[in-house]
């Protein structure tokens, strides 16, 4: 298949961009052509989504946008199908449907939810369930759903009011996890339509390494972004009344960096909790503290679409203890490869119980861990890309690309912004 991405950036920010990194040499051995269509450009020296020795044909929005020569070479070199990832600009998305068979990876809340967070903020953070429409924009400023800048909320509330009106237009929805798949579905996305395809290990290298036993000495470990939403707060609030049930202490070492760094370090010497910031980290020193580590913290306050921390984990038979929101009860199941605390509302102190439950027998925690590694083991790259070769060929048999139509189409469209 010729396999046009749709991706809105060429640098490696998060997820997305490190789950195409692996995805699309993955594309290539299995004999597919793959081109790119990017929203925005790397700078020099930054590590880029597509190979650069593979020489991928590559687009850029802002280019077609003002040449519309670039469809004609789109055109001309022919996609069959189109694998988007959820790029931001809605006349990028639309042009795209217009002219060529579209299949969706919905990696976060697409259509689904007026911030894309999906959670409230006040009086206290916890998951929303609450189905996108009017009364979203009216909850945005009670419920602290995002800024406090009404035009603001205007203008996110209409941007995905549109978004919602075009995902039935895409051949296939993808999704990461029964989570999604429940969101989506009860948005008005039909089964036929969207389809259940998990993440994969982001280095298909870890599933090879052999399980380690490991004796818990009470290390926490935390790896992510400090941002409020995953909940390190109630990490740092927790450690301390798991550490008086438990009867001994527990060290805390937090990989990652944010917004939110200068104020949980304070938190941490305000609480007298052991608590090691390391910042960033190259993968690894990251696999060395999975290896170290006793438990794996994932105290995210919104429903995290996936999780993919937990894979990674799972590698080196690190169990987790979390909330149950989102898409993490895929992965982190209670007794087998972790503990999990309510989400309805999260509590540190539920957050804590959780943690005791999973290192408080020695032999219980052996079983989570040895839990955690076979989970891992299910989720291989291989698997993934039969899996979504079959839905894309599936959306290539559907509908031919009119891909003769695009460069001619594409001169008369609009480039307003309709955000």
């Amino acid at each position: 298949m010729r396999i046009l991405i749709a991706a809105s950036n060429r640098v490696i920010i998060g997820g997305i961009e490190k789950d195409l990194q692996i995805l699309i040499p993955a594309f290539l051995r299995a004999g597919h052509e793959i081109g790119i269509v990017y929203e925005h450009r790397a700078v020099a020296d930054e590590a880029t989504v597509d190979p650069p020795a593979a020489h991928l044909p590559v687009w850029f929005w802002e280019d077609l946008k003002t040449h519309p020569a670039g469809w004609q070479e789109i055109a001309c070199w022919g996609p069959q199908v189109v694998y988007s990832q959820g790029p931001g600009s809605l006349e990028l998305e639309r042009i795209l449907l217009d002219h060529y068979p579209t299949v969706l990876y919905a990696h976060v809340y697409l259509g689904t939810c007026a911030t894309g967070q999906k959670c409230h903020a006040f009086p206290q953070v916890r998951p929303c369930d609450r189905k996108f429409g009017p009364m979203c924009l009216a909850l945005y400023y009670p419920r602290r759903c995002g800024g406090l800048n009404p035009r603001t909320a205007f203008e996110v509330y209409r941007g995905q009011k549109r978004r919602r009106s075009q995902l039935a237009r895409h051949r296939a929805i993808l999704v990461a996890s029964r989570h999604m798949f429940r969101e989506f579905e009860r948005h008005g996305i039909s089964r036929n339509k969207l389809h259940l395809v998990p993440l994969s290990i982001p280095e298909p290298n870890l599933q090879e390494l052999p399980f380690t036993p490991r004796a818990p000495r009470g290390r926490i470990l935390f790896i992510g972004r400090l941002t409020h939403l995953k909940g390190v707060d109630h990490l740092i609030e927790a450690v301390p009344e798991a550490s008086r049930k438990l009867g001994r202490a527990l060290t805390l070492t937090i990989a990652g960096e944010g917004p939110e760094r200068s104020r949980l370090e304070n938190l941490a010497g305000e609480l007298g909790v052991a608590a090691n910031f390391l910042g960033w980290l190259d993968p690894e020193r990251k696999l060395d503290l999975m290896r170290e580590a006793d438990l794996l913290a994932v105290p995210s306050l919104w429903p995290e679409p996936f999780g993919l921390v937990g894979l990674e984990a799972g590698c080196v038979g690190l169990p987790a203890a979390g909330y149950a929101t989102g898409g993490i009860t895929d992965w982190l199941i209670p007794g087998e490869t972790g503990e999990l605390a309510s989400a309805d509302p999260p509590t540190p102190r539920g957050l804590a119980d959780a943690m005791v439950r999973a290192l408080i027998d020695p032999e219980h925690h052996a079983a989570l861990s040895r839990g955690a590694w076979q989970m891992a083991q299910r989720f291989t790259l291989e698997k993934r890309v039969r899996h979504l070769e079959s839905i894309l060929q599936s959306a290539c048999g559907l509908a031919p690309a009119r891909a003769d139509m695009v460069a001619c189409s594409a001169e008369q469209e609009s480039a307003e912004d309709v955000l």
